[in-house]
């Protein structure tokens, strides 16, 4: 009769800190991927994107949302739309605007002229606009309070810790895994 050994392994229960960790990560990494998706393909389809930092458009675009807007012919555009425009300079505020058309007429000259309303105003905005490009930005979807995370990405400090974070991460990993397999590589060969 021979003698023969096996290698027996022993199931065992995996710690409640290896079983987290692991979940951590993957929600990390499904929310990196979902905010690089929002960051970058909606470029490949041909939107541009916006954040509402102001509170005109409250109840139907909250600030912090992230609008969307498809660039459509000028002449398509009718009251109730909402655009993405640039206020006429001294007229408004700085850099861009997102606004409902609340009146469409024609100048002088013939041309056709526009007034915005924001929803949450009382009133129109008080100047009137020509658009003077064949397309125009006009809002086709937007996401609730994903803008809070874009500003907040514009901090360069917060930007570094957010990508240097994971890389740390990503690196403590790597070498954990490196030492278990070189202390197996051990093992294993001082066992023979």
């Amino acid at each position: 009769m021979t003698n023969r050994t096996h290698d027996c392994y022993r199931w065992e229960p995996r710690s409640s800190r290896k079983r987290v960790a692991p979940a951590i990560a993957t929600v990390l990494c499904a929310v990196c991927f979902a905010l690089a998706g929002l960051m970058l393909l909606p470029g490949l389809f041909g939107y541009s994107r916006y954040v509402i930092t102001s509170g005109s458009m409250t109840g139907t675009y909250d600030r912090g949302s992230i609008v969307f807007d498809k660039v459509v012919p000028v002449d398509q555009l009718v009251v109730g739309d909402v655009i993405t425009y640039t206020p006429p300079p001294g007229a408004g505020p700085e850099g861009r605007v997102t606004h409902r058309i609340a009146w469409i007429g024609s100048d002088q000259f013939g041309r056709r002229v526009y007034r915005t309303k924001g929803d949450a105003n009382a009133t129109a905005d008080p100047w009137t606009f020509t658009l003077d490009q064949p397309t125009q930005a006009k809002v086709a979807f937007h996401v609730p309070y994903v803008g809070f995370v874009f500003a907040a990405l514009s901090i360069r400090d917060l930007r570094m810790l957010v990508i240097g974070l994971p890389a740390l991460l990503v690196a403590i990993a790597a070498f954990g895994s490196l030492r278990r397999e070189a202390h197996a590589a051990a093992e294993a060969g001082g066992s023979e």
